[in-house]
């Protein structure tokens, strides 16, 4: 997947090597269209998304961009400003006309920031600068295919004797308030929000801290081992936040 990226010019990718995070589960039917003019970027594109398990489809102009939408609307939309024919702008105002909970993540030079809020006021949900890492474009175009497929989570939320108010940050077990950090709290809402599925460590350091800011695994161990200390009836024994060996957790209801 690297080799693909080292052999683009410098002024697309971060050059620094970075390692990318084990790939999750991903759905068959998770689909990414990149729009982009570049070819040597559209291989690039293709090779990363597909290395990852996405089905990729490409387009080099933004009519031919919009006529592949319409025919079969993908997952997400990896979309270039600069294009020949439509403009970027213009595919992103058609495409979230025509569909407006498929995910848009824009891909542009720093001299075209100062169309970011154009562009998010035009719906896309993701603004990437170029240069910019795989990772980085990998762990926004997840967290925006997250978005539209996470289960909607109330206000309220309850689990063997736990209750969880999210509005008020609080939980309470067995009747009295258990206090929570801030990040034991973010790591609770994050599993409650993805049940029975399997979740990486990087994963969560993505979701709950944010890939700006790595911490260790190790960091996700300790927050798992503090809920289950706090809101597990046997916590050496753990029936809710159960651990996948050699992968991640999974939330149990």
């Amino acid at each position: 997947m690297l080799r693909a990226v080292e052999s683009l010019p410098p002024s697309t990718f971060q050059t620094a090597p970075q390692k990318l995070a084990p790939r999750p589960v991903v759905k068959p039917m998770d689909r990414i269209l990149v729009v982009e003019d570049d070819r040597a970027v559209q291989k690039a594109l293709r090779r990363l998304f597909e290395a990852e398990g996405y089905g990729v489809q490409v387009a080099g102009d933004g009519n031919t961009a919009v006529e592949l939408f319409r025919s079969s609307a993908p997952s997400a939309v990896v979309l270039d400003l600069r294009l020949p024919g439509l403009m970027g702008r213009d595919v992103c105002s058609e495409i979230k006309q025509h569909t407006p909970a498929v995910p848009i993540i824009v891909l542009s030079a720093a001299s075209d920031v100062s169309d970011k809020v154009l562009l998010l006021e035009l719906g896309a949900d993701d603004y990437v600068t170029k240069p910019f890492s795989p990772r980085e474009l990998l762990a926004r175009v997840r967290a925006a295919l997250r978005r539209t497929t996470r289960p909607v989570v109330t206000d309220q939320f309850s689990f063997a004797d736990v209750h969880i108010d999210f509005t008020k940050m609080e939980v309470i077990r067995d009747g009295k308030v258990t206090a929570l950090t801030a990040q034991e709290f973010k790591t609770l809402k994050f599993m409650v929000q993805n049940p029975e599925r399997v979740i990486t460590r990087d994963e969560l350091l993505n979701e709950v801290w944010g890939y700006h800011n790595y911490p260790s695994t190790r960091t996700v161990d300790n927050h798992i081992l503090k809920l289950r200390q706090k809101l597990e009836e046997d916590p050496a024994n753990p029936v809710h936040f159960r651990t996948v060996h050699g992968v991640g957790y999974k939330f149990v209801s």
